[in-house]
C-alpha cells in the first residue's frame, strides 16, 4: 500500500477545502493517486447529497445588495437545515458570493442559472462548485431558493437576522437614496400588502366608497363637501388595507410614505419583500 504522506493530504485538502479525515480516507482508498482521490470525494458528495435530499431547509439567509449608483439591486435566499449553519462563515460567504455575482454579473432568471456562473472572489470556481464545497464541509443540505435582480432606481434593506429582505423601486431623480432605504426598512417592519390603491380589489374599493358616501350624505352637507369627506376617509381605508403609499411613515409618522418620498422628488413604483421560506 502506498504511503500517504502528510504533505499529500495537505495538498489535497488545500485544493478541495474538505475535512482532513475525508481527504486522507480518499487518498488511502485511491492508493495515493490524487486524481482518483478527487473522484472518490466527488462520489462521496453525491451520496451525501442524495442522503440529505429530503431534509427540510427551514433556516438560512436573505442577502440584499444595491449598486453604488442605486440603479441595480439584488436579493438572494440561501437555505439550510439549522440555525447554527446559517451563521457559519462558509455559509455566509456563499450567500454573499451569490449576491455579489448576481449584482455585478450578467444576471440570472433562476437559482440554477446563477449557480453556473463564477464565484467572484474564487477565480476558476463556479458558485455551484462553491456550494458543493461548503456542503461537504458543513454536511447539511443547502439550497439557493430564490434570486431576483431589479435594474431600476432601487433601494434595499435586509434585517440583521437575515430572515427578511426588501427591494424598493422608485421613480424620479437618482437622489434620496437614504429615504428609499428607510422606506425599505418600513416595508420590512410593517409588511404592506400593495404599493398603490389600484392593486387592491376594485369591487372592494367601490363598495367602501359607496358606504362612506351614504354615511356622509346623512350629514346634509353639500355634495362637494361630502366628496371631500369621503376622500379623507378613503385614505384611512387604504392605509388599513396595507397600501404602502398611504401608511404613516415609520421613521416620521407625521407624514405618509408617499409624502416622504415626494419630498425627495420620488414616487413609489414597486416593492419586493421576502421572508425566509415565504
Amino acid at each position: 500500500m502506498a504511503e500517504i504522506t502528510a504533505a499529500a493530504v495537505k495538498a489535497l485538502r488545500d485544493k478541495t477545502n474538505l475535512p482532513l479525515m475525508d481527504v486522507k480516507r480518499a487518498l488511502t482508498e485511491a492508493g495515493g493517486d490524487e486524481a482518483k482521490a478527487i473522484e472518490i470525494l466527488k462520489e462521496s458528495f453525491k451520496k451525501l447529497a442524495i442522503k440529505r435530499a429530503e431534509n427540510a431547509t427551514t433556516e438560512g439567509l436573505i442577502r440584499v445588495l444595491v449598486s453604488d449608483d442605486g440603479t441595480k439591486g439584488v436579493m438572494v435566499e440561501l437555505q439550510c437545515e439549522s440555525a447554527p449553519v446559517a451563521k457559519a462563515d462558509d455559509f455566509v460567504f456563499l450567500a454573499d458570493q451569490c449576491a455579489k455575482q448576481l449584482l455585478n454579473g450578467p444576471g440570472a432568471d433562476s437559482p440554477e442559472a446563477l449557480l453556473e456562473q463564477p464565484a467572484p472572489d474564487r477565480p476558476g470556481t463556479t458558485l455551484k462548485a462553491l456550494l458543493e464545497e461548503v456542503f461537504n464541509k458543513i454536511r447539511e443540505k443547502i439550497v439557493l431558493a430564490r434570486v431576483v435582480r431589479v435594474d431600476a432606481n432601487v433601494g434595499g434593506y435586509a434585517h440583521h437576522d437575515g430572515k427578511t429582505g426588501v427591494l424598493m423601486v422608485v421613480e424620479g431623480a437618482k437622489s434620496g437614496e437614504n429615504v428609499v432605504k428607510d422606506v425599505a426598512m418600513h416595508i420590512a417592519a410593517l409588511r404592506p400588502a400593495v404599493t398603490q390603491p389600484e392593486e387592491l380589489d376594485a369591487a372592494a374599493i367601490t363598495a367602501e366608497r359607496q358606504r362612506l358616501t351614504d354615511e356622509a350624505a346623512k350629514s346634509g352637507k353639500p355634495a362637494n363637501i361630502v366628496e371631500k369627506m369621503v376622500d379623507g376617509k378613503m385614505k384611512v381605508f387604504y392605509a388599513e388595507q396595507g397600501v404602502l403609499t398611504f401608511q404613516a411613515f415609520a421613521k416620521d409618522d407625521s407624514k405618509t410614505v408617499s409624502q416622504a418620498l415626494a419630498e425627495c422628488g420620488l414616487k413609489a413604483k414597486q416593492f419586493i419583500r421576502w421572508a425566509l421560506g415565504n
